[in-house]
């Protein structure tokens, strides 16, 4: 019980993952007037994303699907190789079956499209992380 108690009065520890610096300052805007949610760190590629999700050990790592240097989908499918219990969310412009299916294949927890992101990233974080 005492555990269950101290998980809700922990903020969610969150993970953003983009390379486009303005949207993701947008996020952490968002996620700043939530407190429920922390925002851990930001990386700018897959391969920092996969670094930084391994040291900071975040509850849930908003990860964008298209990145330079490694893409989100092979970032996700190396953060849960690493760490099973990872879990991811998929941030994208699309909403193509094909991207669907790579991110959950991957081993996604969900899949948020940029479009719907003011109106359900808060909820599909906290989902995600079981809260």
């Amino acid at each position: 019980m005492r555990a269950a108690a101290a998980k809700l009065n922990n903020p969610i520890r969150v993970l953003i993952a983009d390379d486009h610096r303005l949207f993701a300052e947008a996020l952490e805007a968002i996620l700043a007037g939530e407190s429920s949610i922390e925002v851990v760190g930001r990386a700018r590629n897959g391969a920092e994303a996969l670094e930084l999700a391994l040291q900071l050990d975040p509850d849930v790592v908003l990860m964008d699907i298209s990145m330079p240097v490694m893409d989100g989908v092979e970032a996700t499918r190396r953060i849960r190789e690493a760490r099973p219990n990872a879990c991811v969310l998929m941030l994208t412009g699309s909403n193509a079956a094909t991207d669907i299916d790579r991110s959950r294949d991957a081993g996604a927890a969900g899949y948020v499209t940029k479009d719907r992101i003011a109106s359900q990233l808060v909820e599909a974080i906290v989902e995600a992380a079981g809260r």
